[in-house]
């Protein structure tokens, strides 16, 4: 569904831009004579301001009032930066357009095209500071932004080979069909680039476990720590240096604690027990419970073999050893060892997000 709708979007937003600038051009009579000069900023003005609404509404699809609020500085800085590559692009190919210098077409329409789609990388990469607080990790953010603009500019490449090969498989377009010329190649464009920004700015790679019920009685679950038969540590708490784990909104918490939200690495296997060598640590659990097997797009639940009916995913308690693969809001909730507690009131419970947990979405 992210694809389809970001595919829409850039086909929708390449055509409404050469629309307005067919009405500027064609009703307004405005710089006829340039047609690039006002045909280039409306595109790169309306493809860069759809592919920033369109990752806004999708990220959180359920408000679309506080979208709107927090919108106005990126489509301000989408908008600004459309504006000034089109008119980069549109001089520029003017410019190689003349006579005298005699440029060939194909290669002015490709430099064009790539300003166009880079500007609007740029711009989604740019304004994601502004949208998520998962831009504060600055390694995450210069990745999102080298992303997004090289992938902009090898969809803007594509676009232009493919069009370019079209017009030679089918030779110079019929009269009838001269006018739909540009919309085609544009919609092209504009497909490509809601492409890969479907999958350049999909935070399905960023997983994480939000901390819920259980973790609210921190205090009352320290237990002796002269007491060698219990595992250690004393308190809920995640290791942070190997397995890169880290909360995601207070980065000096020791202990894990309800609401904080534990970002977890993209690949990798993350231990869950008491144990010392765990790296989530859970007081009164065995010493290992669980693991977490992450992989590119696959996040899987592997049970301790003989512990598997101390957790529960949903609700239901496992009945099985095998591996659940976790979706997005998936409940997990991990029991102690009977002969550590008397009944089974003591638990802790996670949230699996297989989208970044962002406090600002």
């Amino acid at each position: 569904m992210r694809i389809y709708l970001y595919v829409l979007a850039g086909i929708t937003s390449a055509l409404i831009g050469w629309n307005l600038g067919q009405f500027f051009l064609t009703d307004q009579g405005i710089l006829k004579q340039f047609p690039e000069v006002i045909l280039f900023p409306c595109i790169a003005i309306s493809l860069s301001i759809g592919m920033v609404l369109t990752e806004i509404f999708i990220s959180n699809p359920t408000r679309p009032k506080l979208n709107l609020r927090i919108a106005w500085r990126s489509l301000s800085l989408a908008a600004g930066l459309g504006l000034l590559a089109g008119l980069i692009a549109g001089g520029i190919s003017e410019i190689l357009f003349l006579p005298q210098i005699r440029v060939p077409t194909p290669i002015v329409r490709t430099l064009g095209w790539l300003l166009i789609g880079g500007s609007t990388g740029i711009t989604e990469g740019e304004t994601w500071r502004w949208r998520s607080i998962e831009a504060g990790d600055r390694k995450r953010f210069r990745q999102r932004r080298l992303t997004s603009l090289f992938g902009s500019i090898a969809a803007s490449l594509t676009a232009a080979l493919i069009f370019e090969i079209l017009r030679q498989l089918i030779g110079k377009f019929p009269p009838e069909l001269k006018g739909v010329e540009d919309p085609i190649g544009f919609s092209i464009l504009g497909l490509l680039l809601g492409l890969v920004f479907s999958v350049s700015t999909s935070p399905s790679y960023m997983v994480a476990l939000r901390a819920g019920a259980g973790f609210e009685y921190t205090e009352d679950n320290i237990f002796d720590s002269n007491d060698q038969s219990r595992p250690t540590p004393q308190y809920p708490t995640i290791e942070t240096k190997e397995s890169r784990l880290k909360f995601v909104t207070d980065s000096d918490a020791e202990r894990i604690e309800e609401g904080l939200s534990i970002q977890l690495p993209p690949k990798g296997k993350i231990r869950i027990g008491s144990s010392v060598k765990a790296h989530i640590r859970l007081p009164d659990l065995p010493s290992y419970i669980a693991d977490l097997e992450l992989k590119p797009r696959q996040t899987l639940l592997v049970p301790n073999p003989v512990l598997f009916k101390t957790i529960e995913v949903n609700g239901e308690r496992l009945s099985s050893r095998k591996s659940v693969s976790l979706k997005h809001n998936y409940v997990l909730t991990f029991y102690p060892q009977d002969k550590w507690v008397e009944n089974e009131q003591k638990f802790f419970r996670f949230v699996y997000y297989n989208r970044f947990l962002d406090p600002q979405a």
